[in-house]
Formats: structure tokens, sequence, C-alpha cells
């Protein structure tokens, strides 16, 4: 279905609506609402709800950089969820869905049950770093306008962060780069310029407040993830963190595993133990 909030129209897939128990998944950079297909099989007892970010898969891609503000897609998010009617709901995020989740928690943590971040971190804590960060990403976002979608995924799926994914069978990378090469390009331009980890607010500090169950998951292939995973769960009150032998993309590289983890934390956390 498609959501209008605030000129944008949001793609959104619901699952099993007569479920109570909600679980709203949210994709990273460069993916869509397909990313989670393989995770979500046999979900009957959950509610599930498939959301493309703004400038990805069939939501809006606006040309204009005011709509792709991590605190814009914050606001939005909140909106769509009343006009879903969901509330006490479990918010799971991969990356750049994962900073989304966190920032989304951080502001609005009433109507949230639990969080579940896969590779994903709270942001960079200085601000030389995310001056740094944010030039980087400006550059990418001008050759990504410039040369082109497939240039620029060519290019994406070869960085070392995804050496990993290279030992994929076939049908699975075809998969992969084909919801890569689906993207506009002023989408994800934008994304990066405007929601980019050098553009969003450090939330390292806002983490001893967090209270919420939070399942930390990174893949024991992804050393960066894996250590800023350790160090959030050190901070966060109410937090367990897996690791599974996976890359960067665990929902894509072990897609089974990662939902059985997945799925163990919410019977026993949520649930009162029921399988």
């Amino acid at each position: 279905m498609k959501l209008d909030v605030s000129g944008v129209h949001y793609h959104v897939e619901m699952i099993n609506k007569d479920k109570e128990d909600t679980i709203v998944f949210l994709h990273g950079f460069t993916g869509s609402t397909k990313t989670w297909q393989p995770v979500i099989k046999n979900w009957d007892d959950y509610k599930i709800v498939l959301i493309d970010l703004i400038g990805h898969g069939e939501t809006d891609c606006p040309e204009a950089l005011e709509f792709y503000t991590m605190e814009r897609q914050l606001k939005d998010l909140d909106e769509l969820f009343d006009r879903l009617e969901l509330d006490r709901l479990t918010l799971i995020g991969y990356s750049m869905g994962g900073r989304t989740a966190l920032a989304y928690a951080c502001s609005f943590s009433k109507r949230l049950k639990g969080l579940v971040l896969e590779s994903a971190s709270p942001g960079l804590r200085r601000e030389v770093e995310r001056q740094e960060r944010r030039a980087r990403d400006e550059g990418l976002a001008n050759r990504i306008v410039a040369g082109g979608i497939r240039n620029f995924v060519d290019r994406w799926e070869n960085i070392p962060l995804f050496d990993s994914q290279k030992s994929l069978p076939e049908p699975v990378k075809r998969a992969v780069r084909e919801e890569r090469l689906a993207q506009n390009s002023t989408g994800l331009a934008y994304s990066l310029i405007g929601m980019g980890t050098g553009a969003q607010t450090s939330y390292w500090e806002r983490l001893p407040s967090l209270e919420l169950p939070v399942l930390l998951v990174t893949g024991q292939l992804d050393r960066k993830f894996e250590t800023i995973a350790g160090e959030m769960a050190g901070l966060l009150p109410n937090a367990v963190h897996k690791t599974i032998d996976a890359g960067h993309a665990i929902h894509v590289e072990k897609p089974a595993e990662f939902a059985t983890i997945v799925r163990k934390y919410l019977s026993l956390n949520y649930q009162g133990g029921k399988s």
C-alpha cells in the first residue's frame, strides 16, 4: 500500500494484519522491503510491517534535501505508525535502518516494546569525525548522481564491508544486486547527505537512559560493528548482544539463523517464554 505522509508517498507492506504483536522492519542503505522476505517466512504469530524508507524502493524520492533529514524521517515514521494504528511495537533495523530505529527509540520510546539492531551504531561521537564523514558521503552522493546507479552499484558491492557476500549462492547475489540497481540515484544521494552517519546526531550519550529491551546482532566477520555493539551493550541498561558467523548483512547471509535468534529473543522477552 501507499500512504501519504507530509507529501511523501511511503510504500508499506503489512502481513498477518489480525495479529496483535507487531514487528516493523527498516532496511539499510540501497535496500527495500524485499531484503526482509527470506527472514519473515513463517512468522505467522506476528503482525509484520515492512517500510521503504525515504528515497528507497517504491517510496517517493523527492528532489529536495529537506525531506531527507533524520529528524524528518523520524516524524514521518511516527505519523505512519499513527495511520496504521500501531502501538507497543518492536522495531527491527539494519545498518542505516538500525541507526534510524535507534534514533526513533530515543525520540519516541513510549510507542516501542523493544528494539532489534542489526549491524547498527549510535553515530559518531566527535564533531570532527562527523565533518569528515559528511565530506566523504557528499562526495559519494555526487558520484552516484553523475555516474548513475549501475556504476555506483558496481563499486558499492565490492567495498570491503561486503566481502563476505561474494561467497553467497548466485541467486542470492543476483537478488541483492537487482535490489540495489532498482534504486533511484537522487533518493540514494540525498539519503546519504541527509541521513548518513556524518549527518546524524550522536546518540551515544542517550544509551544509558534507553530502558527498552534491546537485542544487538552483529556478524563475527564484521569487526568494526562487533566492537561498536560491544560498547553499546555496556551502556544500554537492558541489552543482549548476539554474534553470528557472518559479515555486515547478517539477514542476507544467514536469514534463517538471524530469524531464529530474533524470534527466540522476542519469545523470551515479550511473551513470557511462549515459543
